[in-house]
């Protein structure tokens, strides 16, 4: 079950739209806040933490994806974006530059509800599911709490939500060959659309923040694998 005090911040630029959403989840037990702009968002993340922001991707001024890359940091909060754009090509732009689930307009606020409290369920376990704070494999080091990957030397990398949980399959089967359909059984949530291209871009993503030397392998034919042993601490 959800935390019924859940802090969400809905940043839509439709006033309608955006009343609609906030009284949905705020009449299913969730603390809502709302905001039409970019500008009206970082005032209310200066005064208060959010768990999830529902954000709009197409908003004059400032847009969704520009947001998204501000919002995407260590402790930061889960995002969930909105698009009349509901393409595939579009629902993997926003996954790569880091959303953790995408939702097309016009949407059901049920599935809505349903995909918010998904994303808070996975982020509540990954964050306290796992043996230790820290994993180690190698030279890098994974904080469970903050969720973000580091190495000696730079800065730590925040991991989308999608990255976290393919990594943590990684780190839980290090030096086996997993497939794709392995990787997405494990990754999903009830409520997320995943198919095998969004694992390849996940994993393309990990690779760029693992940085040179990276430990996941492509397995021609099979699927990857990760080729490191893992210390818990």
């Amino acid at each position: 079950m959800t935390d019924p005090a859940a802090r969400i911040l809905v940043v839509d630029d439709d006033d309608d739209l955006r009343a609609l959403i906030a009284d949905f989840l705020g009449a299913n037990g969730m603390n809502v806040s709302s905001a039409a702009n970019g500008q009206e968002m970082d005032a209310l993340m200066a005064e208060r933490r959010f768990d999830l922001v529902v954000l709009d991707l197409m908003m004059p001024g400032e847009d969704g994806l520009s947001i998204l890359r501000r919002l995407r940091k260590p402790g930061g909060p889960g995002v969930i974006m909105l698009s009349a754009m509901g393409e595939d090509t579009d629902r993997i732009i926003g996954l790569e530059v880091g959303a953790d689930d995408y939702l097309a307009k016009p949407c059901n606020p049920r599935e809505l509800l349903a995909r918010v409290r998904a994303v808070l369920r996975r982020r509540t376990e990954q964050s306290g599911g796992a043996a230790g704070p820290v994993r180690r494999f190698g030279e890098w080091t994974l904080d469970i709490v903050e969720r973000a990957i580091s190495r000696p030397g730079q800065p730590a990398a925040p991991l989308t939500d999608a990255e976290f949980r393919t990594l943590n399959c990684f780190l839980d089967r290090p030096q086996r060959v997993l497939t794709r359909d392995q990787l997405i059984e494990h990754g999903k949530g009830l409520d997320s659309d995943v198919f095998d291209r969004a694992i390849d871009v996940t994993i393309s993503r990990l690779r760029k923040k693992l940085g040179p030397g990276d430990p996941i392998r492509t397995v021609r034919n099979e699927g990857y694998m990760f080729t490191l042993k893992v210390i818990e601490e």
